[in-house]
């Protein structure tokens, strides 16, 4: 019996990262050691998505530092990458948006690939069998292997988009319908039940893999900057790398904490004002 070939996966992490820690990293191994085990997937990339300083949450630093801090923190991994596209736009991005841009830029990858290989395949088939060409048979790609696009959350997610004005509902079922969801719940967070409760997840549930962390670990970017203020330790909760970066720039204190204070985030100031 020939082995069945396993779906390719690149999954997306869109968040603050403010700072990234060693849990948002964790996640994406949990996730591919979930979707591997199913037998049907291959994830072959991750890529961190830093949001824009116009997302405006409250004690967000600049974007910039956030990307330098994710770069600094997966340098030592072989498959999870920053991308800063989101994080350069002058206004905040929709996620859905945001996964739209990176499902199309793997479009253009796969199709600039295919078309380097027919290239490659028409050479060497005009090496080989030279007396053998057909004028009326064209050289074309077979390959459809373009990886698919799912997004990684944390449970935290799956519960806001039950948050009024915080999500269209056509962005969820664009994510979840047309993508995937990959869930990482911790502690007692209810997953499941979040997507009981919501018919659009409820109606594509096959489509969302939920894995929990039996690990204990409550690790939060604002337990992190808590901690900074209060000039206590923070190793081991974040790469060294990305504490030292913090260090070096004293960039969490109470005064950064203040930044955005009083400001309706930015989804809520876009949808509230068209309901």
């Amino acid at each position: 019996m020939e082995p069945v070939e396993r779906i390719r996966v690149v999954l997306l992490a869109c968040g603050s990262f403010n700072p990234i820690t060693n849990m948002h990293l964790r996640m994406f191994e949990l996730a591919r050691d979930h979707l591997e085990d199913t037998g049907k997937y291959k994830v072959v990339q991750g890529i961190i998505s830093p949001v824009g300083d116009g997302y405006k949450k409250k004690g967000l630093i600049e974007a910039h530092h956030r990307v330098q801090m994710a770069r600094l923190a997966t340098e030592s991994s072989d498959w999870i990458r920053v991308n800063d596209w989101e994080s350069l736009q002058s206004e905040w991005v929709e996620t859905a948006k945001v996964v739209r841009h990176h499902h199309s830029t793997l479009l253009a990858t796969q199709q600039n690939d295919d078309e380097v290989d027919t290239v490659k395949i028409g050479k060497r088939r005009r090496i080989e069998e030279p007396e053998c060409v057909n004028e009326n048979s064209s050289v074309s790609s077979t390959r459809k292997d373009t990886p698919q696009l799912k997004l990684l959350c944390g449970a935290d997610v799956l519960e806001s988009f039950g948050v009024p004005n915080l999500w269209k509902a056509e962005d969820i079922e664009e994510i979840v319908g047309h993508h995937g969801l990959v869930c990482i719940t911790r502690g007692s967070s209810d997953a499941e039940r979040f997507i009981q409760q919501s018919d659009v997840l409820w109606e594509n549930r096959k489509n969302i893999f939920v894995t929990r962390e039996w690990v204990t670990n409550d690790i939060s970017a604002t337990h992190v900057r808590r901690a900074l203020r209060r000039g206590q330790s923070v190793r081991y909760l974040l790469p060294d790398a990305v504490l030292w970066y913090i260090q070096q720039r004293g960039l969490y204190s109470a005064e950064s904490e203040k930044k955005n204070a009083g400001v309706m985030l930015a989804p809520l100031q876009r949808y509230s004002s068209t309901s």
